[in-house]
């Protein structure tokens, strides 16, 4: 049985029993803690899959450490420039033991359909004032801009 799961802002692919590393978490050591971020349960005879993540799935395990990362080189260079940076970085992790996969309730519940609100039509009353002011502003602005035509010949 294995479970695709979110931790720390990436997915892993785990089952019962294992050790991995993550970015560091916040916890202390020794702490345990669960995910509910699910997306994917295999138990060998059927998948389930989550839309976007499955409600009541949960992932739980236990904090081993935190350490740091073998060290990364970083070199930058320009060549005919005489530009050169060494940098180097350790990425802080946090080791975890995975301890079991729980999926009850996993099958998503459909959600309940919204229902639309129908906003009642405007009156007919309503119509005619908005046509005539709308007539009145075209009318308006016609004739101020024949008086302008006028004044330039």
């Amino acid at each position: 049985m294995y479970a695709i799961v979110e931790i720390a802002g990436q997915q892993f692919k785990v089952s019962k029993d294992d050790k991995l590393f993550v970015n560091r978490l916040p916890e202390n050591e020794g702490v345990k803690v669960s995910f509910d971020n699910v997306f994917l349960i295999d138990d060998g005879k059927n998948v389930k899959v989550g839309d976007p993540k499955l409600s009541g799935a949960k992932v739980n395990a236990k904090i081993l450490s935190h350490l740091k990362g073998d060290k990364i080189i970083v070199f930058k260079k320009k060549r005919r420039k005489g530009y050169r940076v060494k940098n180097g970085h350790r990425q802080f992790l946090t080791q975890l033991l995975i301890e079991n996969v729980i999926e009850k309730g996993a099958l998503k519940k459909p959600e309940a359909k919204t229902k639309k609100v129908i906003e009642p039509k405007s009156s007919s009353k309503d119509l005619e004032s908005k046509k005539a002011t709308l007539k009145k502003t075209v009318s308006s602005k016609t004739k101020s801009n024949s008086k302008k035509k006028s004044l330039k010949k």
